[in-house]
């Protein structure tokens, strides 16, 4: 079996900027779980906001606590009615490498 990921179509009314916000708390809450470390190197997820969609990699623990934290947040903040998720073969739109802007500037 190939890559799986998640992945989350979202209506025209919802705010993109606001969805990819949505996903930045997801991941930071994600790191209260798994370790900051174990997120830059586990984690793989992109949006795209010409096709309203979002993708979080369903292949590890990880991205299935992004997904799951990331749903909970959407649905509270917007409803269910406002998007879908399904899980999928992967397309691998995924970044490749962890990079961060954390730090020393």
């Amino acid at each position: 079996m190939g890559e799986q990921e998640y992945r989350f179509r979202f209506s025209d009314t919802v705010d993109m900027p606001g969805v990819e916000e949505t996903l930045l708390m997801a991941v930071i809450s994600a790191e209260g779980v798994h370790g900051r470390a174990r997120v830059w190197l586990d984690a793989r997820f992109d949006t795209n906001p010409q096709e309203r969609t979002c993708t979080i990699s369903a292949d590890n623990e990880v991205g299935q606590t992004i997904a799951r934290i990331f749903t909970e947040m959407l649905t509270l903040e917007l409803g269910e009615s406002v998007f879908k998720v399904g899980r999928y073969d992967s397309l691998c739109r995924c970044q490749p490498e962890a990079k961060s802007d954390r730090g020393p500037k």
